[in-house]
């Protein structure tokens, strides 16, 4: 059982912190639940939420204002954080793009970073982990993010469907091979094959598919992002899914911004998505 480090009564449930020592990282890491008042005994649905750059596991609870809807709909909240800490490897903390805070959800396969930096790897053991020890139902898991973690959101939602049912994203970097972002986290961390770089873009990963999710997929963008054109692409995920008959919403905004002003304003939007599809 993981360690709760502290728990405090919201909308009717529970939120709570725990730490708890990762096999995939090597390093103890923090995540965050938001539990929902329930009869003893009943599982929910969960949603896994992956938050972007310089972010960690308290940022989406503090600053979305999901867990109104989420104790409304029923729904567990899970958030980890967005890298290891603590791993001490040299210019780990050098840019705010690369390194702590930014482990752009891939199991990276470089030195140094290939001891501990291994967070797709991470995000499998932890589902496994709120299944196990919380009252999730397995079958009934999504998974959304922002940014770095909506790029997160797509390629293990595509690269797993069997264990992420549903999926979203606000603002994602959706071809993080044609950006620089992508480009200096693919570099950094699984060096130059671009062969390798296609299993973490969600665009490449969409042309090789069939229509992974026929229920749907949702991406909120707002057109007053300044990342939009350089660094998030969401045309080229666009694109993607036309080809490959993946039905997809994806929302342009005027006037909305990349923040969680954004984010906070479409949340309920994303979280009734999600519990109409996982049932």
């Amino acid at each position: 059982m993981p360690e709760l480090l502290s728990e405090h009564a919201c909308f009717g449930g529970l939120q709570r912190f725990y730490q708890h020592d990762s096999a995939a990282i090597g390093l103890p890491m923090r995540f965050s639940v938001f539990l929902p008042r329930a009869p003893a005994g009943t599982r929910l649905p969960a949603m896994f939420y992956l938050a972007g750059l310089t972010c960690n596991e308290e940022t989406f609870m503090t600053k979305a204002g999901a867990q109104r809807y989420a104790a409304r709909e029923g729904m567990i909240l899970i958030a980890p954080d967005t890298s290891p800490r603590g791993a001490n490897v040299p210019g780990e903390t050098d840019d705010w793009d690369f390194g702590a805070g930014a482990g752009f959800y891939l199991d990276a396969t470089t030195e140094p970073w290939s001891r501990h930096y291994r967070m797709y790897s991470y995000l499998l053991e932890l589902r496994e982990l709120v299944v196990a020890e919380l009252p999730v139902d397995g079958d009934r898991v999504g998974i959304f993010g922002h940014s770095m973690g909506g790029h997160g959101a797509l390629v293990m939602a595509l690269r797993n469907p069997d264990l992420f049912r549903s999926v979203s994203a606000f603002a994602p970097i959706a071809a993080p091979s044609l950006c620089p972002w992508g480009e200096k986290a693919f570099t950094g961390y699984l060096g130059a094959d671009h062969a390798a770089w296609q299993r973490y873009d969600a665009s490449e990963l969409m042309r090789t598919m069939n229509a992974p999710f026929p229920n749907g997929i949702l991406i909120d963008q707002g057109l007053g992002d300044k990342f939009l054109r350089t660094q998030l692409r969401p045309e080229v995920f666009e694109s993607a899914c036309a080809q490959a008959g993946q039905r997809l919403e994806l929302r342009r905004h005027a006037g909305y911004d990349h923040g969680y002003y954004f984010i906070s304003t479409f949340m309920e939007d994303h979280l009734r998505f999600h519990r109409e599809n996982l049932g």
